[in-house]
């Protein structure tokens, strides 16, 4: 049986064995664990949430949103993500597809024009399962405005590949900014406004945004560092719209709470089918394999079966915040966790919560590792 085939056969049995029970969660063990964390990883603040069945059944801010007023997270808060972004990135890029206004195997040039040959022949398939090839980079700040992403696009050179496409899974951020300007060239608007019309308002994620300052017209909570060995809020708020596909969208755990069930639940919110069915399985089938792991890569998701069970699931980290969002699908059940400082999101924490979900622990088999040849270099 193929690994597709082993995917759905899983989720299958999965449904059955789990359609009957609902976790019982250690509400005072998993606040102790949150708050535990936050402090010995100096993390001003939290938002974690917990979906069972469909409903986002807690929500529950820990901490300071803004360290300089003391003022408390509350779940309503929006976050800056970091790259659980992909998974919405890849959503929008995805609805294109099931409409059939592009295929995973097109080559990136058979939809935007003006770009470097060696560019233009990464296929679609390639930049959203990070094989394409291309180096990887994150750069905080730049423009604000709607033309920076296909501008940066169309500057870079054959030297943004540092290896053979399709030759290597290597993460890399670039891809998905790439992937966000196929979805800008595709539906004929601005990113932002792709992501605003396919993803954000057929989910009903209504506080979720790309753009800054539609969020800071909202509950934010603002993003924080250690700099000089001190925690501090970042001034000037890092922004880069050139970069914006791969890890800044502002969510809240609301909002990620209907997108995961969405997900979960084959596109479907409330027996509404707010995603096309082909979105999710897009998404959630493995694509690619990621060396020194037992997950492979969807489009945005790493996904793996442990016991038996399979788990979605995707970090995020970027200048003043991280996320985790994980996912038990056979059981209906995620959990949400959004941090205030540069790359936190309580891996402690998210874990018990998920083991707590009824994710089994993982065994201690070794990954398989093989020499890369001399040659390859």
């Amino acid at each position: 049986m193929g690994c597709t085939g082993k995917v759905a056969l899983c989720l299958v049995c999965a449904a059955l064995v789990a359609a009957a029970q609902t976790a019982q969660l250690d509400i005072p063990a998993l606040e102790a664990s949150a708050r535990e964390e936050l402090a010995a990883t100096r993390t001003p603040g939290t938002a974690i949430g917990i979906v069972q069945d469909g409903q986002l059944g807690y929500a529950k801010g820990f901490g300071a949103s803004n360290i300089e007023t003391g003022a408390p997270v509350t779940p309503e808060m929006l976050f800056r993500l970091g790259s659980t972004t992909k998974m919405l990135t890849a959503t929008a890029v995805a609805t294109l597809a099931a409409e059939g206004k592009l295929d995973f195997s097109d080559t990136v040039g058979k939809h935007v024009k003006g770009l470097d040959a060696a560019v233009a022949a990464l296929t679609i398939n390639q930049i959203l399962s990070h094989t394409s090839g291309l180096k990887d980079t994150a750069v905080m700040n730049g423009r604000h405005d709607d033309a920076a992403l296909g501008e940066e696009i169309r500057a870079w050179k054959s030297d943004w590949l540092f290896t053979r496409p399709g030759a290597i899974f290597s993460y890399a951020n670039p891809g998905f900014w790439l992937a966000g300007y196929v979805a800008e060239s595709v539906a004929g608007k601005p990113y932002a406004d792709v992501m605003e019309e396919r993803v954000f308002v057929p989910a009903g994620m209504t506080s979720s945004t790309l753009r800054p300052t539609m969020a800071m017209t909202r509950a934010l909570s603002q993003g924080h560092e250690i700099v000089n060995q001190k925690m501090a809020v970042l001034r000037p708020a890092p922004d880069n719209a050139a970069n914006w596909p791969a890890g800044s969208v502002f969510s809240n755990l609301a909002d990620l709470s209907r997108f995961i069930t969405a997900l979960m639940n084959g596109g479907k919110i409330d027996g509404k089918q707010v995603l096309p069915s082909k979105v999710v399985a897009a998404l959630t089938t493995p694509h690619a394999d990621m060396p020194g792991s037992h997950a492979k890569y969807g489009y945005g998701l790493d996904v793996e079966e442990i016991g038996g069970v399979i788990v979605w699931s995707h970090a995020g980290s970027r200048a003043g915040y991280g996320s985790y969002i994980g996912m038990l699908p056979g059981r209906q059940a995620g959990v949400i966790v959004l941090c205030n400082q540069t790359g936190q999101s309580l891996p402690r924490t998210s874990a018990r919560i998920m083991a707590m979900l009824g994710r089994p622990a993982r065994e201690n088999t070794p990954v398989t590792e093989s020499a890369i040849p001399a040659g390859e270099f």
